[in-house]
């Protein structure tokens, strides 16, 4: 490989700078194999500047979800010599697509949900798919049974609660004090 022309090199500040992170992020990604150094100029790290890309790739990654492990699966694919070329990004980017996809069907899956139990205003603990979920409520027995403090699968009674459920305060198992107005 020929030495790299100095106005390539770019030190650790500027790509930091450059790319919207901090210098201990690119030191992480650098400790982690998705980017690398070139050399070193007067003792401190200069990056080719195609190390930019690189971390515009992670950046993207890491907003559609992929995870470091994955992201440096498919970096490991890329050149380290030079900059990848668009058709080598867009074939590592290709199955992103379809986790894309996904996540939009999920999220209008849920926007849905919450305008339809929003809409309804029925609040039915037996039938809303968002507040109790394939009616695990049920299996608790009939009656209120999940509050604020107690979340599912926590059993009631707990020694905190007092006995007259009336009126009282206590503290739940999870650490946070309540109290009833005995309504």
């Amino acid at each position: 490989m020929t030495p790299s022309a100095p106005e390539s090199l770019l030190p650790i500040s500027v790509v930091a700078k450059r790319s919207g992170l901090t210098v201990s992020a690119v030191r992480f990604y650098e400790e982690r194999g998705l980017i690398a150094s070139r050399e070193r100029v007067a003792g401190r790290r200069v990056y080719h500047r195609t190390v930019l890309r690189r971390l515009a790739y992670i950046a993207a990654a890491q907003k559609i979800g992929l995870t470091i492990a994955e992201i440096q699966s498919t970096m490991a694919q890329l050149p380290t010599e030079r900059a990848p070329s668009p058709r080598e990004w867009a074939r590592l980017s290709e199955p992103w697509k379809d986790r894309i996809d996904q996540r939009i069907a999920e999220l209008q899956s849920l926007r849905m949900s919450l305008e339809d139990c929003i809409g309804c205003g029925c609040l039915s603990m037996s039938a809303c798919g968002i507040l109790n979920p394939r009616d695990q409520a049920a299996e608790e027995g009939s009656g209120a049974r999940w509050s604020a403090n107690r979340p599912p699968g926590q059993p009631s009674g707990s020694e905190s609660e007092p006995t007259n459920r009336d009126s009282g305060s206590g503290t739940s198992p999870a650490g946070r004090a309540w109290t009833s107005s005995g309504a």
